[in-house]
Formats: structure tokens, C-alpha cells, sequence
């Protein structure tokens, strides 16, 4: 069996603040620790229930270098750096037959959540087939592409409630209660990673990997809100991608959603472009 856990960070039992979030931030060693230790939950959940598992773990936030190599179970494989195939699922293809998003969050907009936002704050909304969809949604859609289930997603409540939205039967771990943009209850450390390790290791047990996949079919209509002009003027020099009422807003359609992710994840890159 093959395994890819995707790690997050904003979701992550006590880490509430931006700052805990970014490398030059007060707390972000720590905020990095707990992240790690709440993979290493998963790593072993996995490996309770499938002990001979292949288990990859992708480092899915900000520059993907948090996740800390040398405190990680070294039974699994770490997926590190940018820019790279996929982005937050990287190690993802055909053969991979389960995936569990950890230390996940809310789209942007919604709230009250934790860090809620959608892939960088240069995005505002991506919208497929008319449907609003975060990183939770863009990653379970592009997982159930190549036919693989997310089984399991951790964070806070409302991340948690956005994939059973999606993904009705999904087993999610609700590591704190959003109480808003930066503050939240949270469960202790250790028992966030005895409470993941757990349903990780019940997630990809044969009942765990009937879940029902999320999956757009081709073609896909997309719509992506921007929050600077000058990032939808870059858009618009991607071939297919044109502007769209409200002047923020960008559209394009795409073969497939394997098509649509890779552009959204080039939109967002665009975003950090700054004027010149």
C-alpha cells in the first residue's frame, strides 16, 4: 500500500497566530515541532493498520521546508521544496491509494476559522463548476482525479465540516475549536496526536478506503478571484485564461482538473509577483 500524508500547518493543535505560521515569526520553531510531531501521529496510524505501508509525507505549507527531517519517523519519506509537481500533494499518482490531509484549514472567506485563507492571500475565491472550493476541496478533487480517496483530514472544526461537506462519511479529527481568524480552543498537543494517530490508522483500513472520492469531469469551468490587478493583468497573459466580470476575476477552462490545478497553482504564483 502506498500512503501520502499532506501536512499543513494552521490546523495543527495550537498554533492560532500568523506569526506561528511564517519562518521569520515569533513561535514558528515551535509551531514547526508540534507540526512534525502531529505527522509523525499519522505516520504511526498508518503503520499500526498497515505495517509493510509505503507512507510519503509531503510538507504542504508556505516555502515546504518546516517539517523538520531529522525528528521525522524514519519509516516514511519526506517530500520537500518548491516549486515541484503538485504542489501540496506531491508524491501523488496512480498507485497511491489512500491520502490524509493533516494540520489542514478553512477556505478563504469563511469563518469563524482558524487561518483561513486559500492557497496564498493573493486568492480570494476559486470557484470549479460554480462550486467555492479552498486548498481542503482543490486537493480532495484533484486526489479523486487519479481515483484516490482522501480518508482522513485533521484541523480545526470548520476545516473538518468543509471536507464532510464534500466527502459525506469522511473520518476527520477536530485538533481545536475556531473561535476566529486567530483564536481558537485547543485540544493539548499529545492528545491532538493520540486522537490522529488513532484515526489514521482506522482511515485506511479496508472500510476506511470506500470512501467516496471527489471528482469534477472534463471539461472544467473555472473562476479565480483575485486580490490585486496587477496579478489578474499577469493572468491574462496565460493562454486560455481571460477576465471575467468584477474586474478581479479571472476564468479559463480546463481539459481536466488535473489541468485546472496546475493553472490555479500558477495563478497563485503570479501573485507574488509585485509591480515593477
Amino acid at each position: 500500500m502506498k500512503v501520502l500524508i499532506s501536512v499543513d500547518l494552521e490546523g495543527v493543535s495550537g498554533v492560532v497566530h500568523p506569526s506561528e505560521t511564517n519562518p521569520t515569526g515569533y513561535d514558528y520553531e515551535r509551531a514547526r515541532q508540534l507540526m512534525t510531531a502531529e505527522a509523525n501521529a499519522a505516520i504511526a496510524g498508518v503503520l499500526d493498520t498497515e505495517p509493510a505501508a509505503t507512507v510519503l509525507v509531503a510538507d504542504a505549507h508556505g516555502p515546504f521546508r518546516n517539517l523538520l527531517p531529522e525528528a521525522l519517523d524514519r519509516r516514511a519519506r519526506l517530500v520537500r521544496g518548491k516549486p515541484r509537481p503538485l504542489g501540496m500533494l506531491a508524491g501523488l499518482d496512480g498507485s497511491t491509494e489512500a491520502v490524509l490531509l493533516v494540520g489542514y484549514h478553512g477556505r478563504a472567506g469563511t469563518g469563524p476559522a482558524v487561518l483561513a485563507h486559500t492557497m496564498s492571500d493573493a486568492v480570494l475565491d476559486v470557484r470549479v463548476a460554480g462550486r467555492s472550493l479552498g486548498e481542503i476541496g482543490l486537493n480532495a478533487a484533484m486526489a479523486g482525479h487519479l481515483g484516490v480517496p482522501v480518508v482522513l483530514l485533521s484541523g480545526d472544526d470548520t476545516a473538518c465540516d468543509e471536507l464532510s461537506e464534500l466527502v459525506p462519511g469522511v473520518r476527520t479529527v477536530a485538533v481545536k475549536q475556531a473561535i476566529g481568524q486567530s483564536a481558537a480552543v485547543t485540544l493539548h498537543p499529545e492528545e491532538a496526536r493520540e486522537r490522529l494517530r488513532d484515526a489514521s490508522a482506522r482511515a485506511v483500513t479496508r472500510d476506511g478506503l470506500r470512501g467516496q472520492r471527489l471528482a469534477f469531469p472534463g471539461p472544467v469551468e473555472v473562476e479565480v478571484d483575485l486580490a490585486n490587478p496587477t496579478t489578474v493583468d499577469l493572468a491574462t497573459l496565460v493562454p486560455g485564461v481571460v477576465r471575467a466580470a468584477g474586474g478581479r476575476t479571472v476564468a479559463f477552462t480546463a481539459a481536466d482538473f488535473a489541468e485546472a490545478y496546475r493553472l490555479v497553482l500558477l495563478l497563485v504564483q503570479l501573485g507574488t509577483i509585485k509591480p515593477g
